[in-house]
């Protein structure tokens, strides 16, 4: 039976007054590709955030390779191997694409590894291959959308969080997004993705969870869970 890599216990976290997030409870295994689905506002956002540091908890804890991470920073658990592509992608607009790669290797030492690894990346984006000289920042989303996750991969993590990758983007890029994150997953890395896309983000997940105002309401196999009436009448326009 896999192992549980992260697993979020109790979590708590409030904005001013406000209790963005009310005391959920999940769990992503090993070599698992999860989503978490609800609308906007719901809490995903503020969970990946307590998930990565950048964020206080209110209450609970937040277990990786079965050890409390409650208080460490975001430097530390990229170290870790737990690693997050954010909302907005965040590239460094005035580095080229080749810099940036480099940038996600910082806490690498293996020159070749290094190498090989942007190569990688370029076989995996091979958009990314034709602008490597280009500064990131006159690219258009979804180039730096592609850039800000092979950016992440460069530091070879054991899970990937991503924070709405298909947001803003067109159709087409919102395909090529969706069929990276399928080919990050087959090559080992367990993925937690949150996602407004529900119906795109159920049919690539082994599991799904339903956040609304705060709370886990739903969770189930990913495929199951695009036939739930519930879930299709209220995230799938059904």
């Amino acid at each position: 039976m896999a192992s549980t890599l992260l697993s979020v216990k109790g979590l708590k976290v409030s904005y001013g007054g406000i209790k963005a997030v009310k005391g959920i409870d999940f769990e992503v295994l090993e070599n698992e590709l999860v989503t978490l689905i609800g609308s906007n506002g719901a809490g995903k956002t503020t969970t990946m955030k307590a998930i990565t540091g950048s964020l206080d908890m209110e209450a609970g804890d937040i277990e990786y390779l079965g050890k409390s991470i409650k208080g460490k920073g975001a430097w530390d658990l990229v170290r870790e191997g737990l690693v997050m592509v954010p909302e907005g992608r965040g590239v460094f607009t005035r580095m080229t694409i080749t810099e940036n790669l480099q940038m996600g290797a910082y806490i690498r030492k293996d020159t070749a590894g290094i190498a090989k690894d942007i190569e990688r990346m370029f076989e995996l984006f091979p958009r990314l291959r034709e602008r490597k000289d280009q500064l990131a920042g006159t690219m258009s989303g979804g180039e730096q959308q592609m850039l800000a996750m092979a950016r992440a991969l460069m530091s070879q993590p054991k899970v990937l969080l991503l924070d709405e990758p298909s947001m803003g983007l067109s159709p087409i890029m919102v395909d090529k997004i969706f069929e990276v994150v399928r080919d990050v997953y087959a090559q080992g890395v367990t993925v937690l993705l949150v996602e407004q896309n529900a119906r795109r983000a159920l049919q690539i997940a082994d599991r799904g969870y339903v956040m609304d105002s705060g709370e886990i309401t739903m969770t189930g196999v990913g495929k199951d869970m695009l036939d739930d009436p519930k879930v299709r009448a209220a995230y799938l326009g059904e």
